[in-house]
């Protein structure tokens, strides 16, 4: 397959290359797309050395598989070029997530959707989104879901090499300049991801409620996120309490997420995972299953992925060999 990478000088860019080789991906052909400022500048994949260069009209003829992550600005512009010139177009951004007429897949939940795509473009959720809903499926189809009450615990590199740069900087000489966080984010935690709305939610959290709907073809589910910045490099983490139609015993729990796709799961607490054990993984690790001592109902799990590959560029590209495939 002939594939394109727009934005491949990012943090997600370059995870995409290192797992497209991981994973053996069958690429004949290969295009690395960057700004302006990158044109010209090279990178290096299984040996051979590429030229990056800046999109242009004719950039994704005889295209394949276009994966972008370049920030949504970049995405409206080019996306409908790219699939106007025979690509389809896996995006990163949040710029096609709630469009209706783009599906929104994480491929253990929805792979089904990849073929209706009218508009070429399949849209890559947000990286604490895709934890979730791996995490949650199994447990929806086996007892139902009424409500998620969820809190997450999101690393810095969420916010890209900014966000690294900053916490590194702010550790070692106290500096904020330059920093994408309203806060100081070394020793600290930051409950604001995104700008906040006339309600109080975070942009973070607005996409907490609506994309999970919208993978899971549940409309009106209740969901109320607070999303929270903290000083970790790599791997985000999320407490999620569920509310099910049924009941369902922690036992039962455990063995339905215990054959999961995609899921490795801890069945004793004190093992449970942390953002270490995700880094550099594929998997969404789950842990700290229990039932709500004074709710009916209700389970609690605590729930972590490395936000850069399965919250990205895994996820990204477990669609692309989805479509090699089709």
């Amino acid at each position: 397959m002939h594939v394109a990478i727009l934005g491949a000088t990012g943090a997600v860019g370059r995870t995409m290359l290192e797992v497209l080789e991981e994973r053996d991906f069958p690429v004949d052909q290969l295009t690395l797309l960057a700004s302006e400022r990158s044109a010209g500048s090279k990178l290096s994949w299984k040996g051979k050395e590429y030229t990056l260069q800046a999109p242009a009209e004719g950039s994704f003829r005889d295209v394949d598989v276009a994966i972008f992550s370049a920030g949504g600005a970049r995405s409206l512009e080019w996306g409908p070029r790219a699939a106007a010139e025979g690509a389809v177009v896996v995006d990163n951004s949040s710029a096609w997530r709630m469009d209706p007429e783009v599906p929104l897949v994480v491929p253990e939940v929805n792979a089904a959707a990849i073929a209706n795509r009218p508009k070429g473009i399949i849209a890559n959720p947000n990286c604490s989104t895709i934890q979730v809903v791996v995490a949650l499926e199994p447990i929806r189809q086996a007892a139902g879901l009424n409500r998620v009450v969820l809190t997450t615990f999101q690393s810095v590199s969420g916010a890209g090499e900014k966000g690294k740069e900053a916490l590194q900087r702010e550790m070692s000489t106290g500096s904020r300049d330059g920093s994408p966080f309203t806060r100081p984010i070394a020793a600290n935690a930051v409950p604001q991801i995104g700008p906040f709305d006339a309600n109080g939610w975070s942009e973070e959290e607005r996409k907490m409620i609506f994309e999970p709907r919208k993978i899971m073809s549940l409309p009106n589910l209740k969901v109320a996120p607070t999303c929270v910045r903290v000083p970790v490099e790599i791997s985000h983490s999320v407490e999620l309490m569920i509310e099910l139609e049924r009941d369902m015993s922690v036992a039962e729990a455990l063995d339905v997420l215990e054959g999961a796709p995609g899921v490795i799961l801890s069945r004793k607490a004190e093992e449970f995972p942390t953002p270490r054990d995700a880094a550099g993984r594929d998997e969404v690790f789950v842990g700290r299953v229990r039932s709500d001592p004074d709710f009916p109902n209700v389970l609690h799990l605590w729930v972590v992925s490395d936000n850069l590959r399965k919250g990205a560029a895994t996820n990204a590209v477990q669609i692309a060999e989805q479509l090699a495939v089709a």
